[in-house]
């Protein structure tokens, strides 16, 4: 007993007599505290006292795909952020190759009796991946918002960036440098920001008078990194591209490299632009031309959307859509003359 005081004590940053009262139903504690040491409980492991087990855990899930993408981290530290403010503590749940699956991690929320869960991607971007932890979760009335994908069949509320704004302003960019000779390099077949962006890539390559639809020679997929950036970015310097809109930062800088691995200049004779303006692309040499999404408001948005459904509102269903914006730096500019 003594031990689990002094450990929840030193995780609120509270002395271990304010933990006793909180446990002892005693007065003189603020609700915020009470909160806070109640959820470390939970954090820690322990079984709260029978007297305050009738209140659900003020647990939320937060599941990402991966961390090693800038994006996510950014996407956690603000979604953290605004849960803390609303006396909710994220659980953070990352899928690592291998390791504990996205339907392990909502069995495990489950259990823990969490007040709701934030997906920030992940399979349910997936189109073709297997959604029956879903399913489960809309069965239990669990809240849940999903960050830059719907999923079909689910009213659960989305908040997405406009992933055909995105494109519309990355090909009208190129386009204005001179570039005609434009690529594409996308996520997997199924994955639904991806297809988007392609639907985009489509309609921009028709409003440049190329013809109803981009041609396949033109679109390259990849999985979401620096070396699946550089294959794909490869076999379309083969075929001539001059101009690469990449579905996400990582995968431009793999561009990056693809170009000068073939002694190309960037922006001299290729230029590449990515999509989120994670951490540290204007850092990169040169510093990445991207499209940025709004991070902080779209986190913001979410833990707005699921307080609310925690606190019994109804959310409409649906997608919001966020605007992202051009951020123009040094890895785009004027097209090689031909000739």
């Amino acid at each position: 007993m003594t031990r689990r005081l002094a450990q929840v004590a030193k995780k609120v940053g509270v002395s271990e007599a304010t933990v006793s009262r909180v446990l002892n139903g005693k007065p003189g504690v603020s609700p915020a505290t009470r909160q806070s040491v109640l959820t470390a409980l939970d954090v820690l492991g322990y079984e709260r006292p029978t007297q305050l087990r009738g209140e659900r855990a003020r647990l939320v899930g937060l599941v990402l795909p991966e961390l090693q993408n800038p994006i996510f981290p950014a996407f956690a530290e603000v979604i953290g952020g605004a849960l803390a403010q609303q006396g909710l503590t994220p659980v953070l749940c990352t899928q690592t190759k291998g390791g504990v699956s996205e339907a392990d991690y909502v069995e495990l929320l489950l259990q823990q009796q969490v007040s709701g869960v934030v997906f920030a991607g992940g399979l349910f971007a997936q189109a073709d991946a297997p959604h029956d932890h879903y399913r489960l979760l809309a069965e239990r009335r669990i809240p849940v918002v999903l960050i830059n994908a719907p999923i079909e069949n689910l009213d659960f509320p989305c908040i997405s960036c406009d992933d055909a704004v995105a494109v519309e302003q990355a090909w009208r960019h190129l386009s204005s440098l001179g570039h005609e000779r434009i690529g594409l390099v996308l996520g997997p077949a199924d994955h639904v920001p991806s297809r988007r962006k392609l639907a985009a890539g489509h309609a921009a390559y028709a409003a440049q008078g190329g013809g109803p639809a981009l041609p396949d020679e033109r679109v390259e997929r990849a999985m979401f990194s620096l070396e699946g950036g550089r294959a794909a970015a490869a076999r379309l310097l083969d075929r001539g591209v001059t101009g690469i809109i990449c579905a996400s930062d990582p995968l431009a800088l793999g561009a990056v490299r693809a170009a000068r691995r073939r002694g190309l200049a960037v922006p001299g004779e290729v230029s590449v632009v990515g999509y989120d303006d994670s951490a540290f692309m204007n850092c990169t040499e040169p510093p990445l031309t991207t499209v940025r999404q709004p991070i902080e408001a779209m986190g913001r948005a979410a833990v707005e959307m699921l307080n609310a459904q925690i606190q019994g509102a109804t959310v409409p269903s649906g997608e919001l859509l966020f605007e992202p914006e051009l951020v123009v730096r040094g890895s785009t500019g004027q097209a090689p003359r031909s000739g």
